[in-house]
Parts: C-alpha cells; sequence; structure tokens
C-alpha cells in the first residue's frame, strides 16, 4: 500500500498536467478502470464516512447498511439535499477498495465489505 501522502502527491501532479483545479482528485478503480474526477471535500468527507461505517470485523458490514451508515457521519455543508449521496458512496468506496484501506469479504450472497487500516484519532 502506497503511503496517502505521496498518493496524493502523485494525484495533485496529475491533475495539474490535466489541468485540473488541485481541489479535486481522480479516484482510483479496483479493476484499473478510469476514475472519476470529484472535489476533494466530498471525497474527503465521504472517506472519513465510509471508513467510521465499515467495521474491522471478519464478517463486515453489507454494502445495503452502509448507506444508513454513512448518512450519520456526513457534514450537511458538504452533503446537501442537491448531492447523490449513493453515487459517492459507490464512487469512494471503490476507490478504498483499489487503495486497499477496505475489502470485500468473500462468501455467497449480498456484497460485504471490511475496513483493513485502523481509524486514525483525531488530535
Amino acid at each position: 500500500m502506497i503511503a496517502d501522502s505521496n498518493i496524493h502527491k502523485k494525484e495533485a501532479r496529475l491533475a495539474k498536467r490535466r489541468g485540473m483545479p488541485a481541489d479535486r482528485i481522480l479516484t482510483l478503480h479496483p479493476e484499473g478502470k478510469q476514475g472519476v474526477n470529484i472535489e476533494r471535500r466530498r471525497y474527503d468527507g465521504m472517506r472519513r464516512a465510509l471508513l467510521k461505517s465499515i467495521p474491522r470485523a471478519a464478517q463486515g458490514v453489507s454494502f445495503r447498511d452502509v448507506y444508513e451508515l454513512v448518512l450519520e457521519h456526513l457534514d450537511p455543508d458538504v452533503f446537501d439535499a442537491r448531492v447523490s449521496v449513493g453515487w459517492y458512496v459507490v464512487t469512494v468506496k471503490l476507490d478504498l477498495e483499489a487503495r486497499g484501506e477496505i475489502a470485500r469479504v468473500e462468501g455467497k450472497g449480498p456484497q460485504r465489505l471490511r475496513r483493513l487500516i485502523p481509524l486514525r484519532k483525531r488530535s
């Protein structure tokens, strides 16, 4: 896994070359498909909410339940009524899978997710 600071530096260089503002991020996809260019504040807010909502426990949480859990952790100033929260859940979830921060739990049935990295405590 690449350190977060190295990933953000690389993304900033790519964004600059492509003429994108630095306050945006190009997401990754676990299958190597083209990522999506989104606002960094929404990416960061959704990333925090997803990592708070997805447990490290082996059984994880069903993807179906993640949406409701994420809503409890979102900043209403960043994710207002005009924003498609579901789209951001899927987009950032795929990015976190590609970065190795979350993983799908093996098995049959509905998709389940578990967190692979510990949550960092705020200082």
